[in-house]
C-alpha cells in the first residue's frame, strides 16, 4: 500500500504473491497462532478427570481443531469485509486481504471450505457438539453484524464464545461443565477482552473510532477500573471455586486452592505487560512471546493435574 493510503500497484502485488504462495497466504489470513484460544476446549478434560483417557483425549483434540478452522472461516470472512478500514490501521494494513496480496474471492472461497469441514468434523465427532459450534458461528455472526459496536456487550460477546469452548469440550470428553468453570472461564476472557480494547485505544490515539467505532466509547481511565476489578473477580471466583464444597466432594482434596498462585501471578504479569504496552492489541501474541506467562499456564496445569489424579 502506498502513501495515501491507496492498494498496492500491480506490479507490487505481482511481487508479493510471487514471493509467498497463495496457499501461504491463506494460512497467514487464517491466523493460527489465535488457535491457541482453544485451549479453552482442554479445561473440562482437565477438571473432569478424563487426562487419562485417550479416546476423550482424541475428541476434545478434534473438537479444539473443529473450533480453530470455524474461527479461522470467520477471520477470513471479516478481513474481507473489513479490508477498507484495516487499509487505515498501522498493523492491520499488512494482513494479506488488506494489504491486497490475497484476493478476496480467494480468501471467500478457503472460508467457506474451512466453515464447511468444521460443521462436518462436529457432526461426525457428536450431534451436541455441532450445536455449540453452530452457537458459536451465530455468536461471532452477530458479532461481526452488530455487537462489536455495542459498548460493553462487544467484550461479553467476546467472551461468551470463550465458554462455549469450554461448554464444547466438556461436550466432547463427555463430562458436565460445572457452574464455577463457566463463570471462571468467562471473567477471564472478559479481562483478556477489555484489556485488548484499552491497547487498541492507546495505540490507535485519536484515530481509535475510525478503525473500530465502539472505541469512541471508551476511555483509557474506565478501562484501566473495568480490568482492575474483573481481575479481581476472576481470582475470586477461581479461588472459592477450588474450596468449593461440590469441588472437593468431586476430587476428595482441598489443595486446589495453592493453584491460585499461579492464577495471580499469570493476570498480574498479563497486566503489567498491557499497562507497559508489551503485550499489543493481542492476548494470543503476549502469551505466546512472554516466557513468564507461558511458565505461569504450564505450571498451573502441572500443578492442578497432580493435586486432582493424586488425590484420593
Amino acid at each position: 500500500m502506498n502513501a495515501s493510503g491507496d492498494p498496492k500497484p500491480a506490479a507490487e502485488l505481482e511481487l508479493a504473491v510471487s514471493g509467498a504462495s497463495r496457499l501461504a497466504l491463506v494460512v497467514s489470513a487464517m491466523r493460527p497462532y489465535q488457535w491457541l484460544k482453544n485451549l479453552f476446549v482442554f479445561a473440562p478434560l482437565l477438571f473432569g478427570r478424563r487426562l487419562m483417557d485417550i479416546e476423550a483425549i482424541g475428541r476434545c483434540a478434534g473438537a479444539a481443531a473443529i473450533f480453530s478452522l470455524l474461527s479461522s472461516a470467520i477471520y477470513l470472512v471479516n478481513d474481507v469485509a473489513d479490508a477498507e478500514r484495516d487499509r487505515l490501521h498501522p498493523v492491520k494494513r499488512f494482513r494479506p486481504v488488506a494489504s491486497g496480496a490475497l484476493p478476496a474471492n480467494v480468501a471467500l472461497g478457503a472460508a467457506l471450505v474451512l466453515a464447511s469441514a468444521s460443521l462436518a468434523g462436529a457432526f461426525w465427532l457428536d450431534p451436541w457438539l455441532l450445536g455449540v459450534v453452530l452457537s458459536y458461528g451465530l455468536l461471532m455472526a452477530g458479532y461481526s453484524a452488530g455487537l462489536k459496536r455495542l459498548l460493553v456487550l462487544d467484550a461479553m460477546a467476546i467472551a461468551a464464545g470463550f465458554v462455549l469452548r469450554v461448554v464444547g469440550g466438556a461436550v466432547a470428553a463427555g463430562v458436565e461443565a460445572s457452574h464455577w468453570l463457566i463463570v471462571c472461564a468467562f471473567l477471564l476472557a472478559l479481562y483478556l477482552a477489555f484489556a485488548k480494547r484499552r491497547q487498541e485505544l492507546l495505540l490507535l490515539g485519536e484515530n481509535a473510532s475510525q478503525h473500530r467505532s465502539v472505541l469512541a466509547g471508551y476511555s483509557p481511565a474506565y478501562l484501566d477500573q473495568v480490568t482492575n476489578i474483573l481481575l479481581g473477580c476472576a481470582i475470586v471466583s477461581y479461588a472459592l471455586y477450588t474450596v468449593a464444597p461440590e469441588t472437593i466432594a468431586r476430587f476428595g482434596t482441598d489443595r486446589l486452592i495453592y493453584g491460585t498462585a499461579f492464577v495471580i501471578y499469570g493476570l498480574l504479569r498479563y497486566l503489567a505487560l498491557v499497562q507497559q504496552g508489551r503485550a499489543g492489541e493481542d492476548p494470543s501474541w503476549a502469551v505466546l512471546n512472554d516466557k513468564p506467562l507461558i511458565a505461569a499456564v504450564v505450571g498451573w496445569a502441572l500443578f492442578n493435574a497432580v493435586v486432582i489424579y493424586t488425590a484420593r
